[in-house]
């Protein structure tokens, strides 16, 4: 009898073979859940951990384990972007290069998301913006429930 395995991974070119069962695990059957976007079942996985395997940013994992959520990455990442292109903004707002972000209020999705971490980095790193003089304005809440944010 095979180990069946509830698996929420998103559909790319390199994991379609293995959802469509034409590449098959020996000895596993995966049980696959569709999850539009992939970001979706992140939550549901740290919150209620819904599934036996799924796809995570490595952020929301993360967060979820220095929150004592009891599960364990392995060393695959079906994704791996490049954020430097994450950024967008007003071309009103007087902001002519990078740095002229420190002192604006700039928008995220979520303080954890992979790509705003990212994206503050760069830009603090390679463009000199302070955050500790920027408002970041935060549109959703995020996936570990029990994670706080610092003050923005």
């Amino acid at each position: 009898m095979a180990l069946s395995l509830k698996t929420a991974i998103a559909t790319y070119p390199h994991t379609a073979a293995l959802k469509d069962g034409s590449v098959k695990p020996s000895g596993i059957d995966l049980e696959f859940v569709e999850v539009s976007p992939i970001i979706g079942a992140f939550r549901r996985m740290v919150r209620t951990l819904e599934f036996d395997v799924c796809e995570m940013a490595i952020t929301t994992y993360l967060c979820a384990r220095a929150n004592g959520k009891e599960f364990t990455a392995i060393p695959v990442f079906p994704v791996r972007a490049w954020h430097h292109g994450a950024t967008s903004y007003n071309t009103k707002s007087g902001v002519e290069k990078p740095s002229d972000l420190t002192g604006k209020r700039v928008g995220v999705r979520a303080y954890t998301v992979t790509t705003g971490v990212w994206a503050r980095g760069i830009l603090a790193s390679e463009y000199g913006v302070d955050w500790d003089k920027t408002t970041l304005v935060i549109a959703d809440e995020e996936h570990v429930a029990e994670y706080k944010a610092p003050s923005t």
